[in-house]
């Protein structure tokens, strides 16, 4: 409640549901329905335009970020205010979180030889499992 407040929010029942939903989950990267799915089984009954409606007023207010990784459907995640990048397995649709300060140095060099600086980034690397898949 704390934090919807602080985002300038008014704590709304909603709100606070859906925020609790995405603070509890191990999941960190959620459709707007995957929040629907998880409230559902908690027998909440908050229909997917609401939890749309408020994904996108969370974002506004700086709780989440919203990412349309490969020009698919949006996910959001809530913001932690840390800095990490993404990949994305292309068979199983997994976002995989990193943080590398090598690839942070190297794009700092590349602006610089280039007369800029970085003023903000996102990297999403489209990966596949090397492990071989049965036949």
């Amino acid at each position: 409640m704390q934090g919807l407040r602080k985002a300038g929010l008014k704590a709304t029942l909603p709100r606070m549901k859906i925020l609790e939903a995405l603070q509890s989950s191990k999941q960190k990267h959620f459709s707007a329905e995957d929040v629907y799915k998880m409230l559902f089984k908690k027998n909440e009954e908050i229909g997917l335009a609401t939890i749309y409606r408020v994904l996108t007023q969370f974002e506004s207010a700086g709780l989440v970020m919203r990412h349309n990784f490969d020009g698919s459907h949006a996910v959001f995640e809530l913001n932690d205010d840390s800095h990490h990048d993404h990949m994305i397995d292309i068979d199983s649709g997994a976002v995989v979180e990193f943080y590398s300060e090598k690839i942070e140095e190297l794009q700092k060099k590349i602006a610089a030889e280039h007369g800029y600086e970085v003023a903000d980034h996102s990297l999403v690397l489209y990966v596949r499992s090397k492990k071989k898949k049965p036949k």
